[in-house]
């Protein structure tokens, strides 16, 4: 019985740089009893209308079809014998003047492969350049497609080599097409539907009876095309974020986070001296935030359209900078003008947060000496659309950590630093009490604040909080000591037993990223009746109102 010829066809597109297993991916293709393969039918027009020259250019010029309307009319959407037409295409070849059905039809998926991998090998046929390579390419691929509704599936070829099975069978899923079994073995030699470059591209593939696993160690890297490497990261990058299963040396099992507010997904934050997208806004690993936690931050609130005491929190980031000696550090100005625009950029102009850090820059070389800060500081400017963090309407728990707050003998709570970890140990203890915080006693046993925040207690109508000799005196505990004396309540600053905390008929802790907070319990004992109290309320009434007349405005064009 004869087959009957298949009139319309279902075309696989795949998209990838040379060099990314792409003909090992074909040769698996063609192990399908339901598919035919085409190996880059794109290439002729590719080589006519750009002019580059390959070593085989006449040969492909004279054997295939270099109009590009028709190859896609009539090779890769033509009619065929088998269900599927899979088409291996290199990104480049995506060129203006193709017909619209090249990328609105069929079914489309993306191979990509680290620029480290690709670059060693490159050179031999031909010498690499970005639009050589096309990773750009591909990522306008995936926009286009991605624009249309279209996403296509993106796999890595570190992928296919550590596990092809499920690597395949993943990549037919998203297709919605069958996995066959076939696709994992093939036979050495040269196939049928390899192009006439194949003598200079395919001699390693051809020998090849499988997707072999990759070797323990990788090139040495050439150092000629360190640019280049810089160029296609970012765009190889970006493209592996939307793969299944990340590649990596340290691979983590667990799925992606929700984020506690989504629209912080799509961000953008300062860095440096320039604003970048979340996933892109990193600092050098040569940094000293990230050799030694060497940096002091600010946090800051951004209420109705200006930002709640930037000035006084700007004086105490200058201050603790000289304490630590920084050098090179950008001018208030410059600092002001880095916060606003990227408040405007997000279009943050209330109930966001700002993460304001200075670090003392980047190295020569790693190490912990400063002589090595030979670039100036590195300024981050982090907003993020974030409520208060606390629940400030019924209150929060609070226990003691065995953790002690360091003592000015070693390292000087009022230099508001990155080196957080005295105060992360305590908060590890409030976690696994599942506390909202934990309360950090100093050398003497007497209350300094919160792993987090400051605090306070009423007694008998008198407010009372810790002196700032252990702790860091925070705009918002002044803030609220401010009000305090205009409200005509007595206010103590001396030091504090935890005792007095747990008879207190009033606690509540105060802090920019939670603003006022009231405490309901500690250490398992009932604060006052177990309610928000009335002077609590009276306070965060006035704090409210302060943080909606005051601030610096954000400015506009208007």
């Amino acid at each position: 019985m004869v087959d009957q010829k298949v009139t319309e066809i279902e075309v696989i597109h795949s998209w990838s740089a040379p060099r990314s297993l792409s003909t090992s991916l074909m040769y698996s293709f063609a192990q399908r009893n339901d598919i035919e393969v085409l190996d880059e039918p794109l290439y002729a027009n590719f080589l006519k209308l750009t002019g580059v020259q390959r070593p085989y250019r006449d040969q492909v010029l004279s054997t295939m079809e270099s109009d590009g309307a028709k190859v896609v009319n009539d090779v890769i959407y033509g009619r065929g014998e088998k269900k599927y037409r899979f088409c291996k295409h290199m990104a480049k070849q995506w060129l203006p003047g193709l017909p619209d059905d090249l990328i609105k039809e069929g079914k489309h998926f993306i191979l990509i492969r680290n620029p480290l991998d690709i670059l060693p090998s490159f050179e031999k046929v031909v010498s690499p350049s970005s639009l050589e390579l096309g990773l750009a390419q591909l990522v306008d691929i995936h926009t286009e497609l991605s624009a249309l509704g279209r996403a296509p599936p993106v796999i890595d070829a570190a992928d296919l080599q550590n596990d092809p099975e499920a690597t395949l069978r993943g990549l037919c899923e998203d297709l919605d097409i069958p996995f066959q079994n076939t696709m994992l073995r093939w036979e050495a030699g040269a196939k049928p539907m390899d192009g006439v470059w194949a003598p200079y591209w395919y001699k390693t593939v051809q020998k090849s009876t499988g997707f072999a696993p990759p070797r323990k160690y990788p090139e040495p890297f050439p150092f000629s095309h360190y640019n280049l490497l810089e160029q296609c990261l970012p765009s190889y990058n970006l493209l592996r974020r939307h793969i299944r299963k990340p590649s990596s040396l340290l691979k983590s099992p667990l799925p992606p986070p929700d984020l506690p507010v989504p629209a912080n997904e799509k961000l953008l934050a300062w860095v440096g001296d320039e604003i970048l997208p979340r996933e892109s806004a990193k600092v050098s690993v040569f940094d000293s935030v990230v050799q030694g936690g060497d940096s002091v931050w600010e946090g800051l609130r951004v209420y109705n359209g200006k930002v709640f005491k930037l000035e006084e929190h700007l004086d105490r980031m200058f201050d603790s900078a000289k304490a630590l000696a920084f050098l090179n550090v950008p001018t208030r100005e410059d600092i002001k003008e880095a916060i606003f625009r990227t408040l405007i950029r997000n279009g943050m102009f209330d109930n966001a947060h700002i993460r304001l850090s200075l670090t003392r820059g980047k190295k020569v070389t790693s190490g912990m000496s400063p002589e090595f800060n030979l670039y100036g500081c590195t300024l981050v400017v982090l907003a993020e659309w974030k409520p208060p963090v606390y629940d400030n309407t019924k209150g929060i728990t609070l226990v003691t950590a065995t953790t002690r707050r360091n003592s000015p003998n070693n390292l000087d709570s009022k230099i508001h630093h990155n080196n957080l970890l005295n105060n992360i140990l305590a908060k590890i203890e409030g976690n696994n009490a599942n506390a909202n915080d934990a309360i950090m006693l100093d050398q003497d046993g007497y209350v300094s604040e919160t792993n987090a925040t400051n605090i306070f207690l009423v007694k008998r109508g008198s407010v009372r909080t810790p002196h700032a000799d252990y702790c860091l005196p925070g705009i918002t505990r002044a803030t609220v000591m401010d009000i305090v004396i205009k409200e005509k309540l007595i206010l103590e600053e001396r030091r504090i037993s935890l005792s007095e905390f747990h008879t207190a008929d009033e606690v509540w802790t105060t802090g920019t990223m939670g603003e006022l907070t009231p405490v309901v319990k500690i250490d398992g004992r009932i604060i006052g009746n177990g309610e928000v109290g009335p002077v609590t309320r009276r306070i965060q009434a006035v704090y409210k109102t302060l943080t909606e007349d005051s601030g610096v405005p954000i400015p506009s064009n208007n």
